[in-house]
């Protein structure tokens, strides 16, 4: 079944304590927009599959990330991972980007930055499957 979607509705908030995604939450909601919680990787991909989420936003464990990120590249999926931090660490942050995520955010979340990583996030994915389709 087809719906109309509007690219930037779906999103998966990946092992993020009930507190963080609420914060994150408030800074990123605006009406129609989707949130799934999700509490391992095969969830994660199942939701991300099913409901073609937009973007996921994954806890700043580094085990959980790495696995996360592992997964979607064995799979596939062009999925835009957002490292959720409640403390900005310039090493996490590192670790992070070199481990492949797209981008990270740290609290305080401000609904401005936030959207802008929407926004930002959404282009990177629009750009892999450009170059995944030759153009």
């Amino acid at each position: 079944m087809l719906t109309d979607r509007i690219p930037g509705d779906h999103f998966i908030f990946h092992k993020l304590d009930a507190s963080l995604a609420a914060q994150f939450g408030n800074a990123v909601s605006q009406p129609g927009r989707t949130f799934h919680c999700t509490a391992s990787t095969s969830e994660c991909i199942s939701v991300a599959e099913r409901e073609q989420a937009d973007v996921v936003f994954c806890s700043a464990d580094p085990g959980e990330y790495r696995r996360l990120l592992d997964a979607l590249k064995r799979r596939g999926l062009p999925l835009p991972v957002v490292v959720v931090s409640r403390i900005p660490e310039t090493s996490e942050w590192l670790d992070a980007m070199e481990a492949g995520a797209t981008d990270y955010c740290a609290a305080p979340f401000e609904r401005r930055h936030v959207s802008w990583l929407v926004e930002s996030a959404l282009l990177s994915t629009e750009r892999v499957q450009a170059g995944a389709a030759g153009c």
